[in-house]
């Protein structure tokens, strides 16, 4: 019996965290053109970061081949290769 209150509390946590995180979209009329401000802000924002990711990514990768040609580069190349691919991936997904 414990334990199912116990669980039942814990699940009534998560679903008022999950309910915060969530966004209210009733938004006043009166806050609405900063709203709209804010989030083209956000949106310029994250895309001038995923621009920047993909960039370094692909230095880093031309930098990892251009090390792994030699022999002794090879050993921080090829990790500098795969580091650029991951990040290059996390910039467009």
């Amino acid at each position: 019996m414990q334990s199912v209150i116990a669980l039942n509390s814990l699940h009534s946590t998560l679903d008022k965290k999950a309910s915060m995180s969530k966004q209210d979209d009733k938004i006043p009329w009166f806050l609405w053109p900063f709203w709209a401000i804010w989030r083209l802000v956000a949106l310029i924002i994250e895309l001038t970061g995923r621009l920047v990711a993909a960039i370094l990514s692909l230095v880093l990768m031309i930098v990892g081949v251009i090390l792994t040609v030699t022999v002794v580069g090879a050993i921080v190349g090829i990790p500098l290769i795969i580091f650029g691919f991951l990040l290059i991936i996390r910039g467009f997904f």
